[in-house]
């Protein structure tokens, strides 16, 4: 019912198609190879395999960008989608417009965290499960003063709307920062970013 459901909201778009649906992990990476789709929604909680690792197969053989859709119930799992490669996060009581919204942004190359769900993983990054500490990546030497302000506040989940306040800097100023840093530290998007500011300790250096 629920896939059926999103069929319905994403296929009256003209730009967009559906090209399969899965009623498990397993057989989701299946039709993954089949129908080469640009975006997979992924739930978490299913039969054979789990979306995790569903996702994780998915990233390691390049078979599309994933989002996953989630709830509060379960915040352990927004960190191993992450660790797993997942572009986005979207609530499951999300507007029709959002998730919409959502597969068009993952789909162009670029990351999507929900708001609600952004504060919640950045609260749970800093406090109840601190980020391992991991070798600084090579690229960070690389990015110059701004770019590594921006990068920490990209962390602190922002957008570039409030990067652009916080540092008085216009907003396409603030995209081109973020773009130089994806390109530099070698990540995909806006979400490896964070998972990547947290893990290399920028986010407790600059709040402590």
């Amino acid at each position: 019912m629920v896939r059926s459901g999103f069929r319905m909201m994403l296929s009256v778009e003209e730009d967009l198609e559906v090209v399969g649906e899965a009623a498990n992990g397993a057989e989701a990476v299946v039709v993954a190879r089949e129908s080469a789709p640009d975006v997979v929604l992924m739930d978490v909680q299913m039969p054979v395999l789990d979306g995790i690792e569903a996702t994780r197969r998915l990233v390691a053989e390049d078979l599309g960008r994933v989002v996953i859709l989630t709830t509060f119930d379960r915040d352990d799992y927004l960190f191993d989608a992450l660790d797993a490669g997942a572009s986005g996060f979207l609530l499951k009581n999300a507007e029709p417009e959002q998730l919409v919204e959502a597969v068009r942004v993952v789909g162009s190359g670029s990351g999507i965290l929900a708001p609600e769900v952004t504060r919640r993983v950045i609260e749970r990054m800093t406090s109840e499960r601190p980020a391992p500490r991991r070798p600084e990546p090579p690229g960070l030497a690389r990015l110059t003063d701004r770019e590594r302000e921006v990068l920490v506040l990209v962390g602190r989940g922002m957008s570039n709307g409030e990067i652009a306040r916080e540092l008085f800097l216009g907003e396409a100023t603030v995209k081109t920062h973020v773009s130089n840093c994806l390109a530099k530290l070698h990540v995909r998007d806006r979400v490896q970013a964070v998972v990547l500011a947290h893990e290399a300790g920028l986010i407790t250096a600059a709040e402590g």
